[in-house]
């Protein structure tokens, strides 16, 4: 069994190749339960940790299960807030096949996840990124984004100004031209595409700051009552999301407006399946605004999974 660290999914999972992994296992025919989703409680008021159980398997090759903690309080130890480790099986067997830093591999596979997303939705001239938040997921979803559009600009805005400015500095130093921002209306007008990695429970993003064509990427608020965009947001927009199942009842980003009856479910227009199957065409025109909400979904750790496995098995 290969033991495959936090270096080793880095340096394998390059996005071009991740996010036609995904998109492959969209189309294909993997099986996902439910996942479990466990909410723990913190001693001295600190806010709730969450417990995920993650398994998917494609019938005869692979069956993985992905054990991840998320720990909203951890940026106060300078730890990421995902914790995790993914284990792989082989499917026909049921032999473990690797033990994989889960971390890493959920930051790639999120990213990538969002990257395919706006390859159907945001604008094919889309130069200029906004993202907001400096977390771990910041400079992946950069990256990803940069994988499927033509971004040459990357504004960044984030609660702590020097996180930001250390951020802009390493994104700068992959070779685009990157700046901090303290005002987030601004940097929200300014861009193509707009990302957010944070564990917002208020929305930052305002609908009235959208404009014509941008694309809005909401990957952070994972529980049902945190958001990262408004009401406005949401019906100014064309709304699609990673799964329905999972985006339906997991973020707040559309669990809230389902709720508030600002959207209805047949107001969300598609989801991944859909888009990578052909069953929508995604952006219509340069003018529609774009709002794809993230939950994550275990076939994409299982599609990322099989890929680090299988190349670093042939090494």
């Amino acid at each position: 069994m290969q033991n495959i660290n936090a270096q080793q999914v880095t340096e394998t999972l390059d996005f071009p190749s991740l996010i036609e992994a995904l998109n492959t296992a969209f189309k294909g025919n993997i099986t996902v339960p439910q996942r479990h989703h466990h909410d723990m409680e913190q001693p001295g008021g600190q806010r709730e940790s969450t417990l995920l159980l993650m398994p998917a398997w494609e019938s005869g090759k692979a069956v993985g299960v992905k054990l991840v903690t998320v720990s909203p309080e951890n940026g106060k130890k300078n730890l990421p807030a995902i914790q995790g480790i993914y284990i792989l099986f082989d499917g026909e067997t049921g032999t473990p096949s690797a033990l994989i830093e889960a971390k890493t591999l959920t930051a790639r596979r999120t990213a990538a996840a969002s990257a395919l997303a706006a390859s159907y939705l945001a604008r094919a001239e889309s130069q200029v990124l906004t993202m907001v938040g400096t977390g771990v997921l910041a400079p992946n979803l950069i990256e990803a984004h940069r994988a499927v559009r033509p971004i040459h600009e990357v504004i960044i805005w984030g609660r702590d100004l020097e996180k930001a400015r250390v951020l802009a500095q390493e994104v700068t130093a992959s070779g685009l031209t990157a700046r901090a921002s303290d005002d987030l209306e601004a940097a929200v007008r300014a861009a193509d595409i707009i990302s957010c990695a944070t564990l917002s429970v208020e929305p930052l993003i305002k609908g009235d700051w959208l404009q014509p064509g941008q694309h809005l990427d909401l990957v952070g608020a994972y529980r049902p009552d945190m958001r990262e965009a408004d009401d406005i947001a949401v019906q100014r927009s064309s709304v699609f999301v990673d799964t329905r199942a999972g985006a339906t009842k997991e973020g707040g980003d559309i669990v809230i407006p389902l709720r508030n009856g600002v959207l209805k479910e047949e107001g969300i227009l598609a989801d991944l399946f859909d888009l990578c199957r052909g069953q929508h065409s995604g952006r219509q025109n340069d003018q529609e605004i774009t709002y794809f909400k993230s939950v994550g979904h275990a076939l994409e750790d299982l599609a990322a999974a099989q890929l680090v496995d299988q190349r670093l098995k042939t090494e």
